[in-house]
């Protein structure tokens, strides 16, 4: 996180739709199959990794986001400092994980880019630009996607009613944020 530039610097407020970049928020990938991944990245995040496709599962601090079978986004609920790079939860989890052979545990932070899109008109929005169908997926809270939104890999966290969290990979970010203010000012 050190040097940090966001691509993103102004916020996006269109026909309903308001967008901003939420930064710095930590962001961990993690893999694993074994029993005894889920019992360690249980103890060390409070919370039970979400094991059906689609879903997600939150405490206080953090949100883990099910990507795979064997692959989880966890992403802080709060914001971090800028001028570090080093999380204890990191470096925990790497310690009794990644060294021990349970699985996987990169940092993602700086890979992806967080957006937070707020509005009635967000799924309309999405549906301008993607094959996925979202009529339950909105009705859902914690529910998530990855799907292609401007032919742009993406993946959606539902929040709430008209409330979700967009993460796209930060060098995808600058175009996906511009077709989303073009689009949302046309809706």
């Amino acid at each position: 996180m050190l040097n940090y530039n966001s691509p993103i610097n102004n916020q996006i407020n269109y026909n309903g739709i308001s967008v901003k970049e939420l930064s710095p928020i930590m962001k961990l990938s993690l893999r694993g199959k074994k029993r005894e991944f889920f019992t360690t990245v249980g103890k060390h995040l409070d919370m039970i990794l979400p094991t059906e496709a689609n879903t997600s599962s939150s405490s206080s601090k953090l949100t883990s986001i099910w990507l795979s079978p064997d692959e989880w986004m966890v992403v802080s609920n709060e914001e971090i400092e800028k001028d570090t790079n080093k999380y204890d939860l990191e470096e925990n989890l790497y310690n009794s994980i990644s060294k021990t052979s349970l699985g996987a545990v990169v940092d993602v932070t700086d890979q992806f880019v967080m957006l937070e899109l707020e509005g009635a008109n967000i799924y309309e929005l999405f549906s301008s630009g993607s094959p996925f169908n979202f009529n339950e997926f909105k009705e859902k809270k914690g529910s998530t996607t990855q799907t292609l939104l401007n032919n742009i890999d993406v993946i959606i966290h539902n929040k709430g009613e008209n409330l979700v969290n967009l993460f796209v990979r930060r060098s995808f970010s600058e175009h996906l944020y511009s077709w989303i203010n073009d689009s949302a000012s046309r809706l």
